[in-house]
Order: structure tokens, then sequence, then C-alpha cells
């Protein structure tokens, strides 16, 4: 019965933003600021799936101007974990195929987001060269997740290069953004479905680096991103525990 009632609020909610903000776009479409706006009214469906997100932002965070955002890329429920955590003035870059998603389509291309052809290896590298254009022409951030799918409980997955070679042409950091695992643990039956950490990491400077070391970049970014997602792991272990221990 739980499952069918918040399948159902959820359904609705999710209607309502992407209609109503759709339309609020229209006065002012792909402007970046709308984002972050719609993200996290996105984010607020986590309340609604029995999920407690906490956010933990370095000192400073606000300061760091442009970058590339890099996230791992678990699942569904990314979309109310890890969306909460969008900065201002931060776009996407996600699948050409969105854009026909009924009623979220449109909402993802109004707000700013950059649509790229996967499928079409020339035009995914010429992508690149699209978000370099961006940080030209837009005072913006952009969000990628590297691996370039969902691991689905397989972990971190291996990274893609295309987000650090497009760090190193723009000359930006790469801010990495770690996620506790959600991979089986999300039961809409079920009243609670515990605690989720989203942890954003200092920036990595590519300053230095080149097309010659672009993969040595990314395995960084993926060291210092596994290591505390396991250490995430961990922590939110310990604490379910003594939760449930305390009950």
């Amino acid at each position: 019965m739980l499952l069918i009632v918040r399948t159902i609020l959820a359904v609705v909610y999710s209607l309502l933003v992407c209609i109503f903000g759709s339309i609020f776009c229209l006065f002012s479409p792909r402007d970046p600021r709308h984002v972050a706006r719609f993200g996290h009214l996105f984010g607020r469906m986590s309340t609604l799936f029995g999920i407690t997100v906490e956010k933990r932002l370095p000192p400073g965070a606000e300061q760091y101007g442009n970058c590339i955002y890099v996230a791992n890329h678990q699942n569904n429920y990314d979309m109310v974990t890890v969306s909460s955590m969008v900065q201002p003035r931060t776009v996407t870059v996600g699948k050409k195929s969105l854009l026909w998603v009924p009623f979220f389509g449109p909402l993802y291309w109004l707000t700013g987001n950059l649509l790229i052809d996967r499928d079409n290896r020339a035009k995914a590298h010429g992508t690149i060269s699209q978000v370099v254009e961006q940080f030209k022409k837009r005072d913006i951030s952009i969000w990628m997740f590297p691996e370039g799918t969902r691991s689905r409980g397989r972990g971190l997955m291996p990274f893609k290069t295309g987000a650090f070679h497009a760090a190193i042409a723009a000359g930006v950091p790469i801010v990495p953004i770690c996620v506790s695992n959600t991979h089986g643990k999300i039961n809409l039956n079920r009243w609670s479905n515990g605690l989720v950490i989203i942890e954003m990491l200092p920036p990595i400077e590519t300053t230095g680096y080149g097309k010659d070391r672009v993969r040595e970049l990314a395995e960084l970014c993926r060291a210092q991103m596994q290591a505390k997602i396991a250490e995430l792991d961990a922590e939110v272990a310990q604490r379910e525990a003594a939760a449930k221990k305390g009950n």
C-alpha cells in the first residue's frame, strides 16, 4: 500500500514540477539558474521516499567559481538524492534522447542543460569542444557523470575521460562529489530508507595537465572518490546500526 501511495504522489509531484517548470522557464529559457532551482525541487522527494539526505560542502565551496563537477552515478534514485546537491549556475550534460521523455524532456532542455549524441562517436567527441565553448559564452559550471552509465551496485565504474579533457581545455578545476551507496537500500514499501550522505571534495586543479596526462587526472579523481565513498558507506552503516540499537 505504501508503495502505491508513494508512486502516485511521486508521479503527480513530478508532473506538476515538469509542467509548471516548463511554463516558468519560457519567460527566461535556458537560464542556467533554473537547473539548481528545479533540481532541488526533485530532491525534495527524498522525504517522500523515506530517505534522509545529508549534504556536506567544504568551507568556501561557494567561492570555487566555474568548474566541472563529477559525481558517481548509481541508479534512478540519483534524481532525488544527488539533484539536491546541484550548485547555482550549474548545468548538466545528458543524452540527446532525454529531450523526448514526456514532460521531463522539455524541462531538461529549457532549464539550460546540454544535450549530446552519445551514439555518434564523432559528435560525442565534439562535446568536449561544446563544453569548452559554453564556459566561454556563459558564466556556468558543468555537472558530469564520468562513469557514463549507472553502476547499479557494481561499485565505482571506470571513468571515461571526456569530463577531464574538457576541464583541461577550459582551464577549470574538477570538483568531485561523492554519494554513499543507495543500491538495494531503498524499499518503497518501507517507511524509513535510512541515510544517504553526499559530500563535495576540494577542487582538483587541472593546471599542468595536458592531453597526454588526462588519464592520470581521471585516475587521480577516481581514487579520491573511491576512498571517500568507502568512508561514507562505513559511516552510514555505523550510524544506522547505532540508530537501530537505540530504538
